[in-house]
């Protein structure tokens, strides 16, 4: 990648101009299905008068060259490949996750840091701690996490709920006097 800076020749503006090297790579031709020529042979499941090259690896249907969809080694049909990205099947295709290692810290540390719902922590530290559990072997996100703030967010969590028993406990001893 070389990157320059260039002036805009309108307003003389300074910007930097980025090429990749693929802009100087040719074109490489996309494969086509063969046509079947022995009677009796596989043909893609979308189109019948081509030749089937390999079975989809999620659904097992014979797709041709054409339809073959490679992802990290691994070959699709289109059909299993958009099922996958909007169901989010395959763990590849996703452009987000929902960080439920932030949510349960959140849940355990909000209430505290605003001092007026401190009161709230009955309910959300239960709520941290268990999301933390829950979800300890979720996907992290797309970048590469450590478990920190589930550690974190259980132990503020624990923490919590032994201040809420230690003071329901005295307040029934209190009341026993």
């Amino acid at each position: 990648m070389t990157s320059q800076w260039q002036s805009c020749r309108k307003c003389e503006t300074l910007q930097q101009v980025e090429v990749f090297p693929a802009l100087f790579r040719e074109n490489v031709p996309g494969q086509s299905g063969e046509a079947i020529l022995i009677e009796g042979e596989s043909s893609c499941f979308y189109h019948p008068e081509k030749r089937a090259a390999l079975p989809c690896q999620n659904c097992g249907r014979f797709v041709c060259a054409l339809c073959d969809c490679e992802l990290h080694g691994q070959h699709f049909c289109p059909a299993c490949l958009e099922v996958g990205r909007t169901k989010g099947k395959i763990k590849n295709l996703e452009n987000h996750r929902m960080l439920y290692d932030t949510i349960s810290l959140a849940l355990a540390v909000l209430p505290i840091i605003t001092l007026f719902f401190w009161f709230a922590t009955i309910i959300t530290a239960p709520a941290a701690f268990f999301t933390a559990i829950w979800y300890w072997n979720a996907p992290t996100s797309i970048v590469r996490r450590t478990k920190v703030r589930y550690i974190l967010a259980i132990l503020l969590s624990v923490v919590e709920m032994a201040g809420w028993f230690f003071f329901i406990y005295s307040l029934v001893e209190l009341r026993r006097v």
